[in-house]
């Protein structure tokens, strides 16, 4: 049996793939992740004693850490999921979002091109190292046009900077010293088990709670967005037939204005936990003064990922929404249980 190392595997979209991975059988996953706000145990609840899922609680800045993990379960991939990834908090302190995206993912290079080194020659020429990365580090799209593969990199948040950063690393690796790897860069994901700061879940919330939904500026920033398990199942697609060195955009084909996502997760709640005061939730939106350095619009051309591939999504944003709106009602003991800490779902990253 195959194993893979997922760095960030208790997040939002790695805990995700790790689920995905395992349901479908046939592969072993050593899961590394130091638990920050945003690492949840409670994601892999539906794992415990099960001998095809080791968790390994650290950081991939942690070099002996790191290398002891590859020693121990000598993996055949990797799969970078680790980073620090909001935007707002990006904002509030770069220097944390350097500090794991940028010198955490060198040293999982770093540590990832000797065990490659190490192995035998025909183990060498199946191992992968895959980024998992965002569009973010395009910067931002006027009116029309999508983001290519060759589109080049304008990052324009600390956030995206140093993913952008950590991008250049990877194929820096591959470039210099032939380590196998690959990238994806992928529209904004939604779906079960992410964090309520991110803007689905916290409208969700929110809304849920009666409370003012805040959207920056006008609201009619776009975002491409991409159901989490076709996003899985893109990274998936990508490592096993993806072609070494190569990048592949993962994007939802679903471009919305920010107001009209909260408007259409305002009715969702509506029609399916009105409120006991009988207002419609769009009454409750209110705007607020926009994220510093906000980008207009992002958009995803996945026609590589399609044609090469043939990777095809599962969810249209419709689908989608719905299926992630029924998710949060049945699992508030989960947003509770994410909640208890330092974060309650106020504004972060207003400059």
């Amino acid at each position: 049996m195959k194993t893979l190392l997922v760095t960030g595997g208790a997040g939002f979209i790695g805990g995700n793939f790790v689920l995905g991975v395992l349901a479908q059988g046939g592969l072993r996953i050593v899961n590394l992740d130091a638990l920050t706000y945003a690492g949840n145990r409670d994601t892999l609840a539906a794992l415990d004693g099960r001998t095809d899922h080791v968790f390994v609680h650290g950081d991939i800045g942690d070099r002996e850490l790191v290398q002891r993990v590859l020693a121990e379960h000598r993996p055949d991939a990797i799969v970078n999921f680790a980073a620090e990834s909001h935007v707002d908090r990006s904002i509030e302190g770069p220097a944390a979002f350097v500090q794991t995206n940028v010198v955490g993912t060198l040293n999982l290079l770093e540590c990832a091109l000797a065990h490659w080194r190490a192995l035998p020659l025909d183990r060498q020429d199946g191992f992968r190292f895959l980024q998992v990365s965002t569009d973010e580090v395009y910067g931002s799209l006027g009116p029309v046009g999508r983001f290519r593969e060759d589109s080049p990199y304008a990052p324009n948040s600390p956030y995206s900077a140093s993913k952008a950063a950590a991008d250049h690393l990877v194929r820096a690796f591959h470039h210099t010293y032939g380590l196998p790897t690959l990238t994806t860069n992928c529209s904004n994901n939604y779906g079960p088990y992410q964090f309520p700061e991110k803007l689905i879940p916290l409208m969700i919330q929110k809304a849920l709670a009666g409370e003012a939904l805040p959207v920056y500026g006008d609201g009619r920033n776009v975002r491409d967005w991409l159901y989490v398990g076709d996003h899985c199942s893109a990274i998936r697609r990508v490592l096993d037939i993806g072609r070494v060195g190569e990048v592949y955009n993962v994007g939802g084909d679903a471009e919305r204005e920010n107001i009209a996502v909260v408007k259409t997760i305002c009715a969702l709640l509506d029609e399916r936990r009105p409120l006991a005061d009988g207002r419609r939730r769009e009454s409750l939106i209110s705007y607020v003064k926009d994220r510093p350095g906000h980008d207009r619009r992002y958009a995803i051309d996945a026609r590589k990922l399609k044609h090469d591939l043939g990777w095809r999504q599962a969810e249209s944003f419709e689908t989608g929404l719905a299926r992630t709106v029924d998710w949060y009602l049945a699992n508030q003991a989960w947003v509770t249980r994410v909640l208890d800490g330092s974060y309650r779902m106020q504004r972060l990253g207003a400059g």
